[in-house]
């Protein structure tokens, strides 16, 4: 996934320090609960009161090219991430998605696991270029029947079907055209989401138009850490705009086809906390707010971007013409919210004239370090998700939300008994899930969580060295083993509550 990449990268250039107390969670005490060693008493109240609500989604989210494999099968075209993993000593391992876990031809296997479960919602994405392997002109009737098969076996399982449109897998023909920076790719977006839209409207209630536009336009195009690869602040600026302008786009004329479709937006957002409490740091994390966590929610919503830099929105870099503020706007019948951990934030001062870049935002991005760390690296923080919950719901009138992915990164395996005991990542969903039943309890109107992943998968960048699935895959012959956080989290989505 390497959702958070980022946060080792340009941005971040700061070690972590001491933050406000308004941003701190709940005091740990010293003693444990007896025979939990990782809950201490405050954790434990707040899950002993955390509730849902009757109807609540519970659920669990892959990604096309992390999970399906088959990358050229039935006249699949080729992805920028079949090229970018394809190229020498880009990703961990000279690991690539050809097979990954096979799903494309093990997707029943996979929705008899999580029927087993009790899952009642699975969050997928749809892989462009199966459907238009050059990204525009004619269907790829063989691809559209692969989706129609998993949703139809998602319905009769019980399950409903969210299906994410674009999860970063743009076809390689429209990256060697411009990719998203080229203005185009929005009108040939539009175009495949109305082709899928027509084939699925009927059986698929709730859609994702994309999966963290912040992740792949930055990482792709203003980093490089993910495909296509390009470090260009200016790329990212069209990048963005380009999406911006597809998400609106592509929302009216998905609901010309099926209007019924609740239609949103998953988006990768992380808390900022300012370093001090300095007016200066305050306003260095409101615009690390703008720009990482609403750039493409506050077009959509309000038809206007946020203001994320010092001295002003560079729209001319954008490549903003007239009437893109009406185009970009989309009344989303729902968001998504994607959260792994917070960031701190302290301000930077920035010159008049300063070139349109990262420094143009003056300030400096670094990581949480005072919860438990991930085999990644990551910190363990569940107060950011009742946080970052919450000032979604109060910056836009209590928005209808799902959280379409949260999870963590260990690397347990099967012991000798061929259990996975992995109860960090008990402790992981138990203090995240508590977090969000107090947002609900507080007023927020969150109607589902997706946990991150279904199973162990190819996680971007870092190919195969990260496990984040509930379910241990062994990609060696593609058995799947639900590890101890599985049959927790089924506990959990069949009594809707913790334990």
């Amino acid at each position: 996934m390497n959702r958070r990449k980022f946060l080792l990268g340009t941005l971040s250039v700061a070690g972590a320090a001491s933050v406000p107390q308004s941003a701190r969670a709940l005091e740990s005490l010293p003693a444990a609960v007896p025979g939990q060693p990782n809950m201490t008493p405050a954790v434990a109240a707040e899950v002993g009161r955390a509730t849902f609500p009757k109807n609540f989604l519970w659920g669990s989210a892959t990604a096309s090219y992390q999970v399906e494999g088959a990358w050229k099968a039935d006249g699949k075209g080729e992805s920028v991430w079949d090229r970018f993993a394809h190229t020498p000593s880009i990703i961990k391992g000279a690991a690539t998605g050809d097979v990954a876990c096979d799903q494309y031809n093990l997707y029943r296997q996979d929705i008899a696991l999580m029927q087993r479960l009790g899952l009642k919602s699975y969050r997928f994405s749809i892989a462009w270029p199966r459907i238009q392997p050059k990204g525009t002109g004619a269907v790829n009737e063989k691809g559209l029947d692969h989706y129609k098969r998993l949703t139809d076996a998602l319905l009769a399982a019980g399950i409903r079907p969210m299906c994410t449109l674009y999860h970063w897998d743009l076809p390689q023909a429209l990256e060697d055209k411009g990719g998203w920076p080229n203005r185009e790719t929005a009108a040939h977006f539009t175009e495949y989401a109305q082709i899928v839209t027509k084939a699925l409207g009927d059986r698929i209630p709730s859609w994702a138009i994309f999966n963290e536009p912040w992740v792949f336009t930055m990482l792709g195009y203003g980093q490089g850490i993910h495909a296509p690869g390009k470090q260009d602040f200016g790329l990212f600026l069209k990048a963005s705009h380009t999406v911006n302008v597809a998400q609106g786009e592509a929302f009216r004329a998905m609901k010309a086809v099926a209007p019924q479709a609740k239609i949103g937006s998953a988006f990768s957002m992380s808390p900022a906390a300012p370093r001090t409490d300095s007016t200066e740091d305050k306003a260095a994390a409101a615009r690390f707010h703008a720009m990482n966590n609403i750039w493409f929610v506050e077009t959509a919503l309000r038809g206007k971007y946020p203001e994320a830099f010092v001295h002003g929105v560079p729209y001319e870099a954008l490549g903003f013409e007239p009437g893109d503020e009406k185009r970009m706007r989309a009344p989303l019948d729902w968001m998504g919210i994607n959260y792994y951990n917070r960031s701190i934030l302290s301000a930077e001062p920035v010159a008049a004239g300063t070139p349109v870049g990262f420094a143009a935002m003056g300030y400096n991005q670094s990581r949480g370090m005072e919860g438990p760390i991930t085999d990644n690296g990551w910190e363990v923080w569940p107060r950011g998700i009742y946080d970052i919950v919450m000032q979604i719901t109060r910056e836009y009138d209590r928005p209808v939300m799902e959280i379409t992915e949260n999870g963590c990164a260990y690397g347990d395996g099967p012991d000798v008994t061929g259990r996975i005991p992995d109860q960090q990542r008990i402790d992981f969903y138990r203090g995240h899930l508590a977090e969000l039943a107090r947002a609900v309890r507080d007023g927020a109107d969150v109607r589902g969580y997706h946990a991150w992943s279904l199973m162990d998968n190819f996680e971007w960048a870092e190919g195969y060295s990260q496990r984040f699935g509930m379910v241990y895959v062994d990609y060696r012959d593609q058995r799947r083993i639900v590890k101890d956080s599985g049959h927790w989290y089924s506990r959990v989505a069949k009594t809707n509550r913790l334990s």
